[in-house]
């Protein structure tokens, strides 16, 4: 068994910045363990995605349990397993949120966490390459954000549309305001996919006082009374312990995070008792509080020839995305998941956005490796709020760390969510078919122009709707009795262990979760720091 200042569990969008920011004195002897490998080839590739979404060599493959708001569906939840997490295999949209998302998280207790106390780290954590006000952005960090401008037809024509129906560009949603449509700002740079392995852990694969430790399922917390003292996982089935004289940080995810606690003894008594699992602390908010983007994609077909990526990407049309890729030119194969989003207002008299449309230009349909291409010409527009109120729960089915949890989202439960979703699907429609679009020759495939009421528009949303793969919430911060860590992200009750990645988000934030994800990282590594200074 060997002994380190602090062990970090979970390599991914937090994880790899809190390895990164405690190994930076070389006093500190640092553990970084990581369940997945060390890289996957599609990984750099920003495409890539389309690869990595149902591949098990870099994803955890996750599926949520089936509900009625799903028309009995069991809805995948991707997430990355390998260096860089979900870093490694997402969209690579970078969406801070709003400072009304964090002052929120400040109002419920949480002191340090309000936007004006996230916004140093956020400038930390990047180094932001389009233009803006130096007072919101970063300029020297390790993540290389870009900001695409929006020189294609097809997006030069939305933003038109937008402006048409009230909806305005703006140039910089991550800067003093979100409202309006943009280009989506993205962690890609010289054409590859800047993730958290990438920016945070390859600077510094050789410093002597850091060990990554890949292939490495962490099993269980070593707890000694109250105090947790180290971890056990296993590599290549064999099993192993390291102590750790200082901290254990978990950085494994809204999934992986309260798995680890619960299959550690940690979390509700008389579900850990049915599992045969021995009740070390009673915290019943562990695996609770767990929300998503519940997300219906609207598909739109396209008469005009050569707009879209199903005209410009098939057959030699690839061939030419590639050399434009080579060349460090815009292509399929550098394109940010969704490439265009909106921020908009469900209703006059909001203090900020409260719904957020995303534009993909091209249909795509399920393939034996992932989505691929369809023959028809077209594009999806998804639409959804940004701060759903329903909130579900993940639990262990097994004491064996190698099963998946149980996860239930509970969509649509907070009937205010289902009224947001309808109103975003509305706002979509009212874009789409904004007079700027005709020239496109747009018709509508889904919903379809058939269903025009709310109950209609409902009852689509059930049976198509999927998750834009933002699970947070799942160890609560705050000071309540379901919180699972506090404002400096120490569990309640255990000495000696903190949990930071989108587990501890008290709510959802407005828009994708990688960036707030490594902020917290980043915020966390330095409450360790100044803990043990």
């Amino acid at each position: 068994m060997q002994t380190y200042d602090y062990i970090v569990v979970g390599a991914g969008s937090a994880g790899a910045a809190v390895a990164h920011r405690l190994s930076a004195d070389a006093r500190n002897k640092v553990l970084l363990l990581e369940a997945g490998a060390p890289s996957h080839p599609w990984s750099r590739i920003p495409v890539g995605y389309a690869r990595l979404l149902t591949n098990p060599a870099a994803n955890w493959l996750y599926a949520s349990e089936p509900e009625a708001n799903t028309n009995g569906r069991k809805l995948p939840v991707p997430r990355g397993k390998l260096l860089g997490g979900s870093s490694a295999i997402n969209g690579l949209a970078f969406v801070r949120g709003q400072a009304q998302d964090f002052d929120t998280w400040a109002q419920m207790g949480n002191h340090g966490w309000s936007y004006e106390h996230v916004l140093p780290f956020f400038k930390r954590m990047e180094s932001y390459e389009g233009g803006g006000d130096d007072t919101f952005r970063g300029r020297g960090g390790p993540i290389r954000v870009t900001n695409p401008q929006p020189a294609d037809t097809l997006f030069a024509t939305i933003i038109e549309a937008a402006a048409q129906v009230g909806i305005q560009h703006n140039p910089d949603y991550n800067g003093a305001r979100q409202d309006g449509i943009a280009m989506s700002q993205a962690t890609i740079a010289a054409g590859q996919r800047m993730s958290t392995a990438r920016c945070y852990l390859d600077p510094i694969r050789k410093r002597e006082n850091l060990h990554i430790e890949t292939g490495a399922l962490t099993e269980q917390l070593l707890l000694e009374g109250n105090r947790c003292t180290g971890v056990r996982y296993s590599v290549g089935g064999q099993p192993q312990e390291a102590r750790a004289a200082r901290e254990v940080v978990v950085s494994a995810g809204a999934i992986n995070s309260p798995q680890l606690l619960e299959l550690s003894g940690i979390g509700q008594p008389e579900r850990l008792q049915g599992l045969g699992i021995e009740v070390r602390h009673a915290l019943p908010g562990v695996g609770e509080n767990l929300r998503d983007h519940y997300a219906p994609r609207t598909r739109w077909a396209i008469g005009k020839k050569g707009i879209t990526f199903n005209d410009r990407a098939r057959g030699l049309g690839l061939v030419g995305q590639a050399i434009r890729y080579a060349l460090f030119q815009p292509s399929l194969l550098n394109m940010v998941g969704a490439p265009m989003r909106a921020f908009v207002r469900s209703r006059e008299g909001l203090e900020a956005p409260d719904l957020l449309l995303g534009w993909v230009p091209m249909l795509t349909e399920p393939g034996p490796k992932g989505p691929r291409l369809s023959r028809q010409s077209g594009m999806t527009c998804y639409a959804h709020p940004m701060r759903p109120e329903s909130r579900g729960h993940i639990h262990v089915t097994s004491a064996d760390a190698r099963r998946p949890p149980a996860i239930n989202f509970n969509f649509l439960s907070s009937p205010i969510d289902a009224e947001l979703t309808i109103r975003a699907v509305r706002i979509a429609r009212s874009v789409m078919t904004a007079p700027a679009m005709a020239p496109l020759q747009i018709s509508e495939i889904g919903p379809g122009t058939a269903l025009t009421t709310d109950d209609e528009i409902l009852d689509w949303v059930k049976r198509v709707a999927e998750t834009t793969y933002h699970p947070v919430g799942t160890c609560k911060m705050g000071s309540d009795a379901m919180a699972v860590v506090d404002s400096q992200l120490r569990v309640h009750g255990i000495a000696g262990l903190r949990v930071a990645d989108a587990s501890i988000m008290p709510t959802l934030t407005s828009g994708n979760t990688n960036a707030p994800s490594i902020m917290i990282g980043e915020k966390a590594a330095d409450m360790v720091l100044n803990a043990a200074a």
